[in-house]
């Protein structure tokens, strides 16, 4: 089985330690980024699988970004408010699902079902 890496982009501290605490079980990696540039380095030197951000420090056209120029990596987006037209847009824009930034369990059930998918197609 292949090494699956993901890198995270989170403003709130209590939520980016709850995730990482949490995907260190299930991921070779966790790597954590404090920029949208960071973010974007780091999905390309460690060959993420996976890339959770949080739609407060980047936008839907980011998020069309990244899912364009790294198409073999799933894209997890947070927020701290739950937004049924946020989480379309988010979609829409290329992201694989949308959670409320305090839904740490669902966050990383995505993220784990997102990498399951990933490798089962490879």
């Amino acid at each position: 089985m292949p090494s699956l890496h993901v890198v995270l982009l989170q403003s709130d501290s209590l939520v980016r330690q709850s995730l990482v605490s949490a995907l260190s079980n299930s991921f070779d990696s966790v790597h954590l980024a404090r920029s949208l540039s960071e973010l974007r380095s780091s999905i390309d030197q460690h060959h993420a699988h996976i890339a959770i951000l949080d739609l407060e420090q980047a936008s839907l056209s980011d998020v069309r970004g990244l899912s364009r120029d790294f198409p073999s990596a799933s894209i997890v987006c947070t927020h701290r408010c739950a937004d049924e037209d946020m989480w379309t847009a988010a979609v829409n824009a290329g992201a694989s699902d949308v959670y409320p930034s305090s839904d740490t369990s669902g966050i990383v059930r995505a993220v784990v079902g997102n990498a399951g998918r990933r490798s089962v197609a490879a």
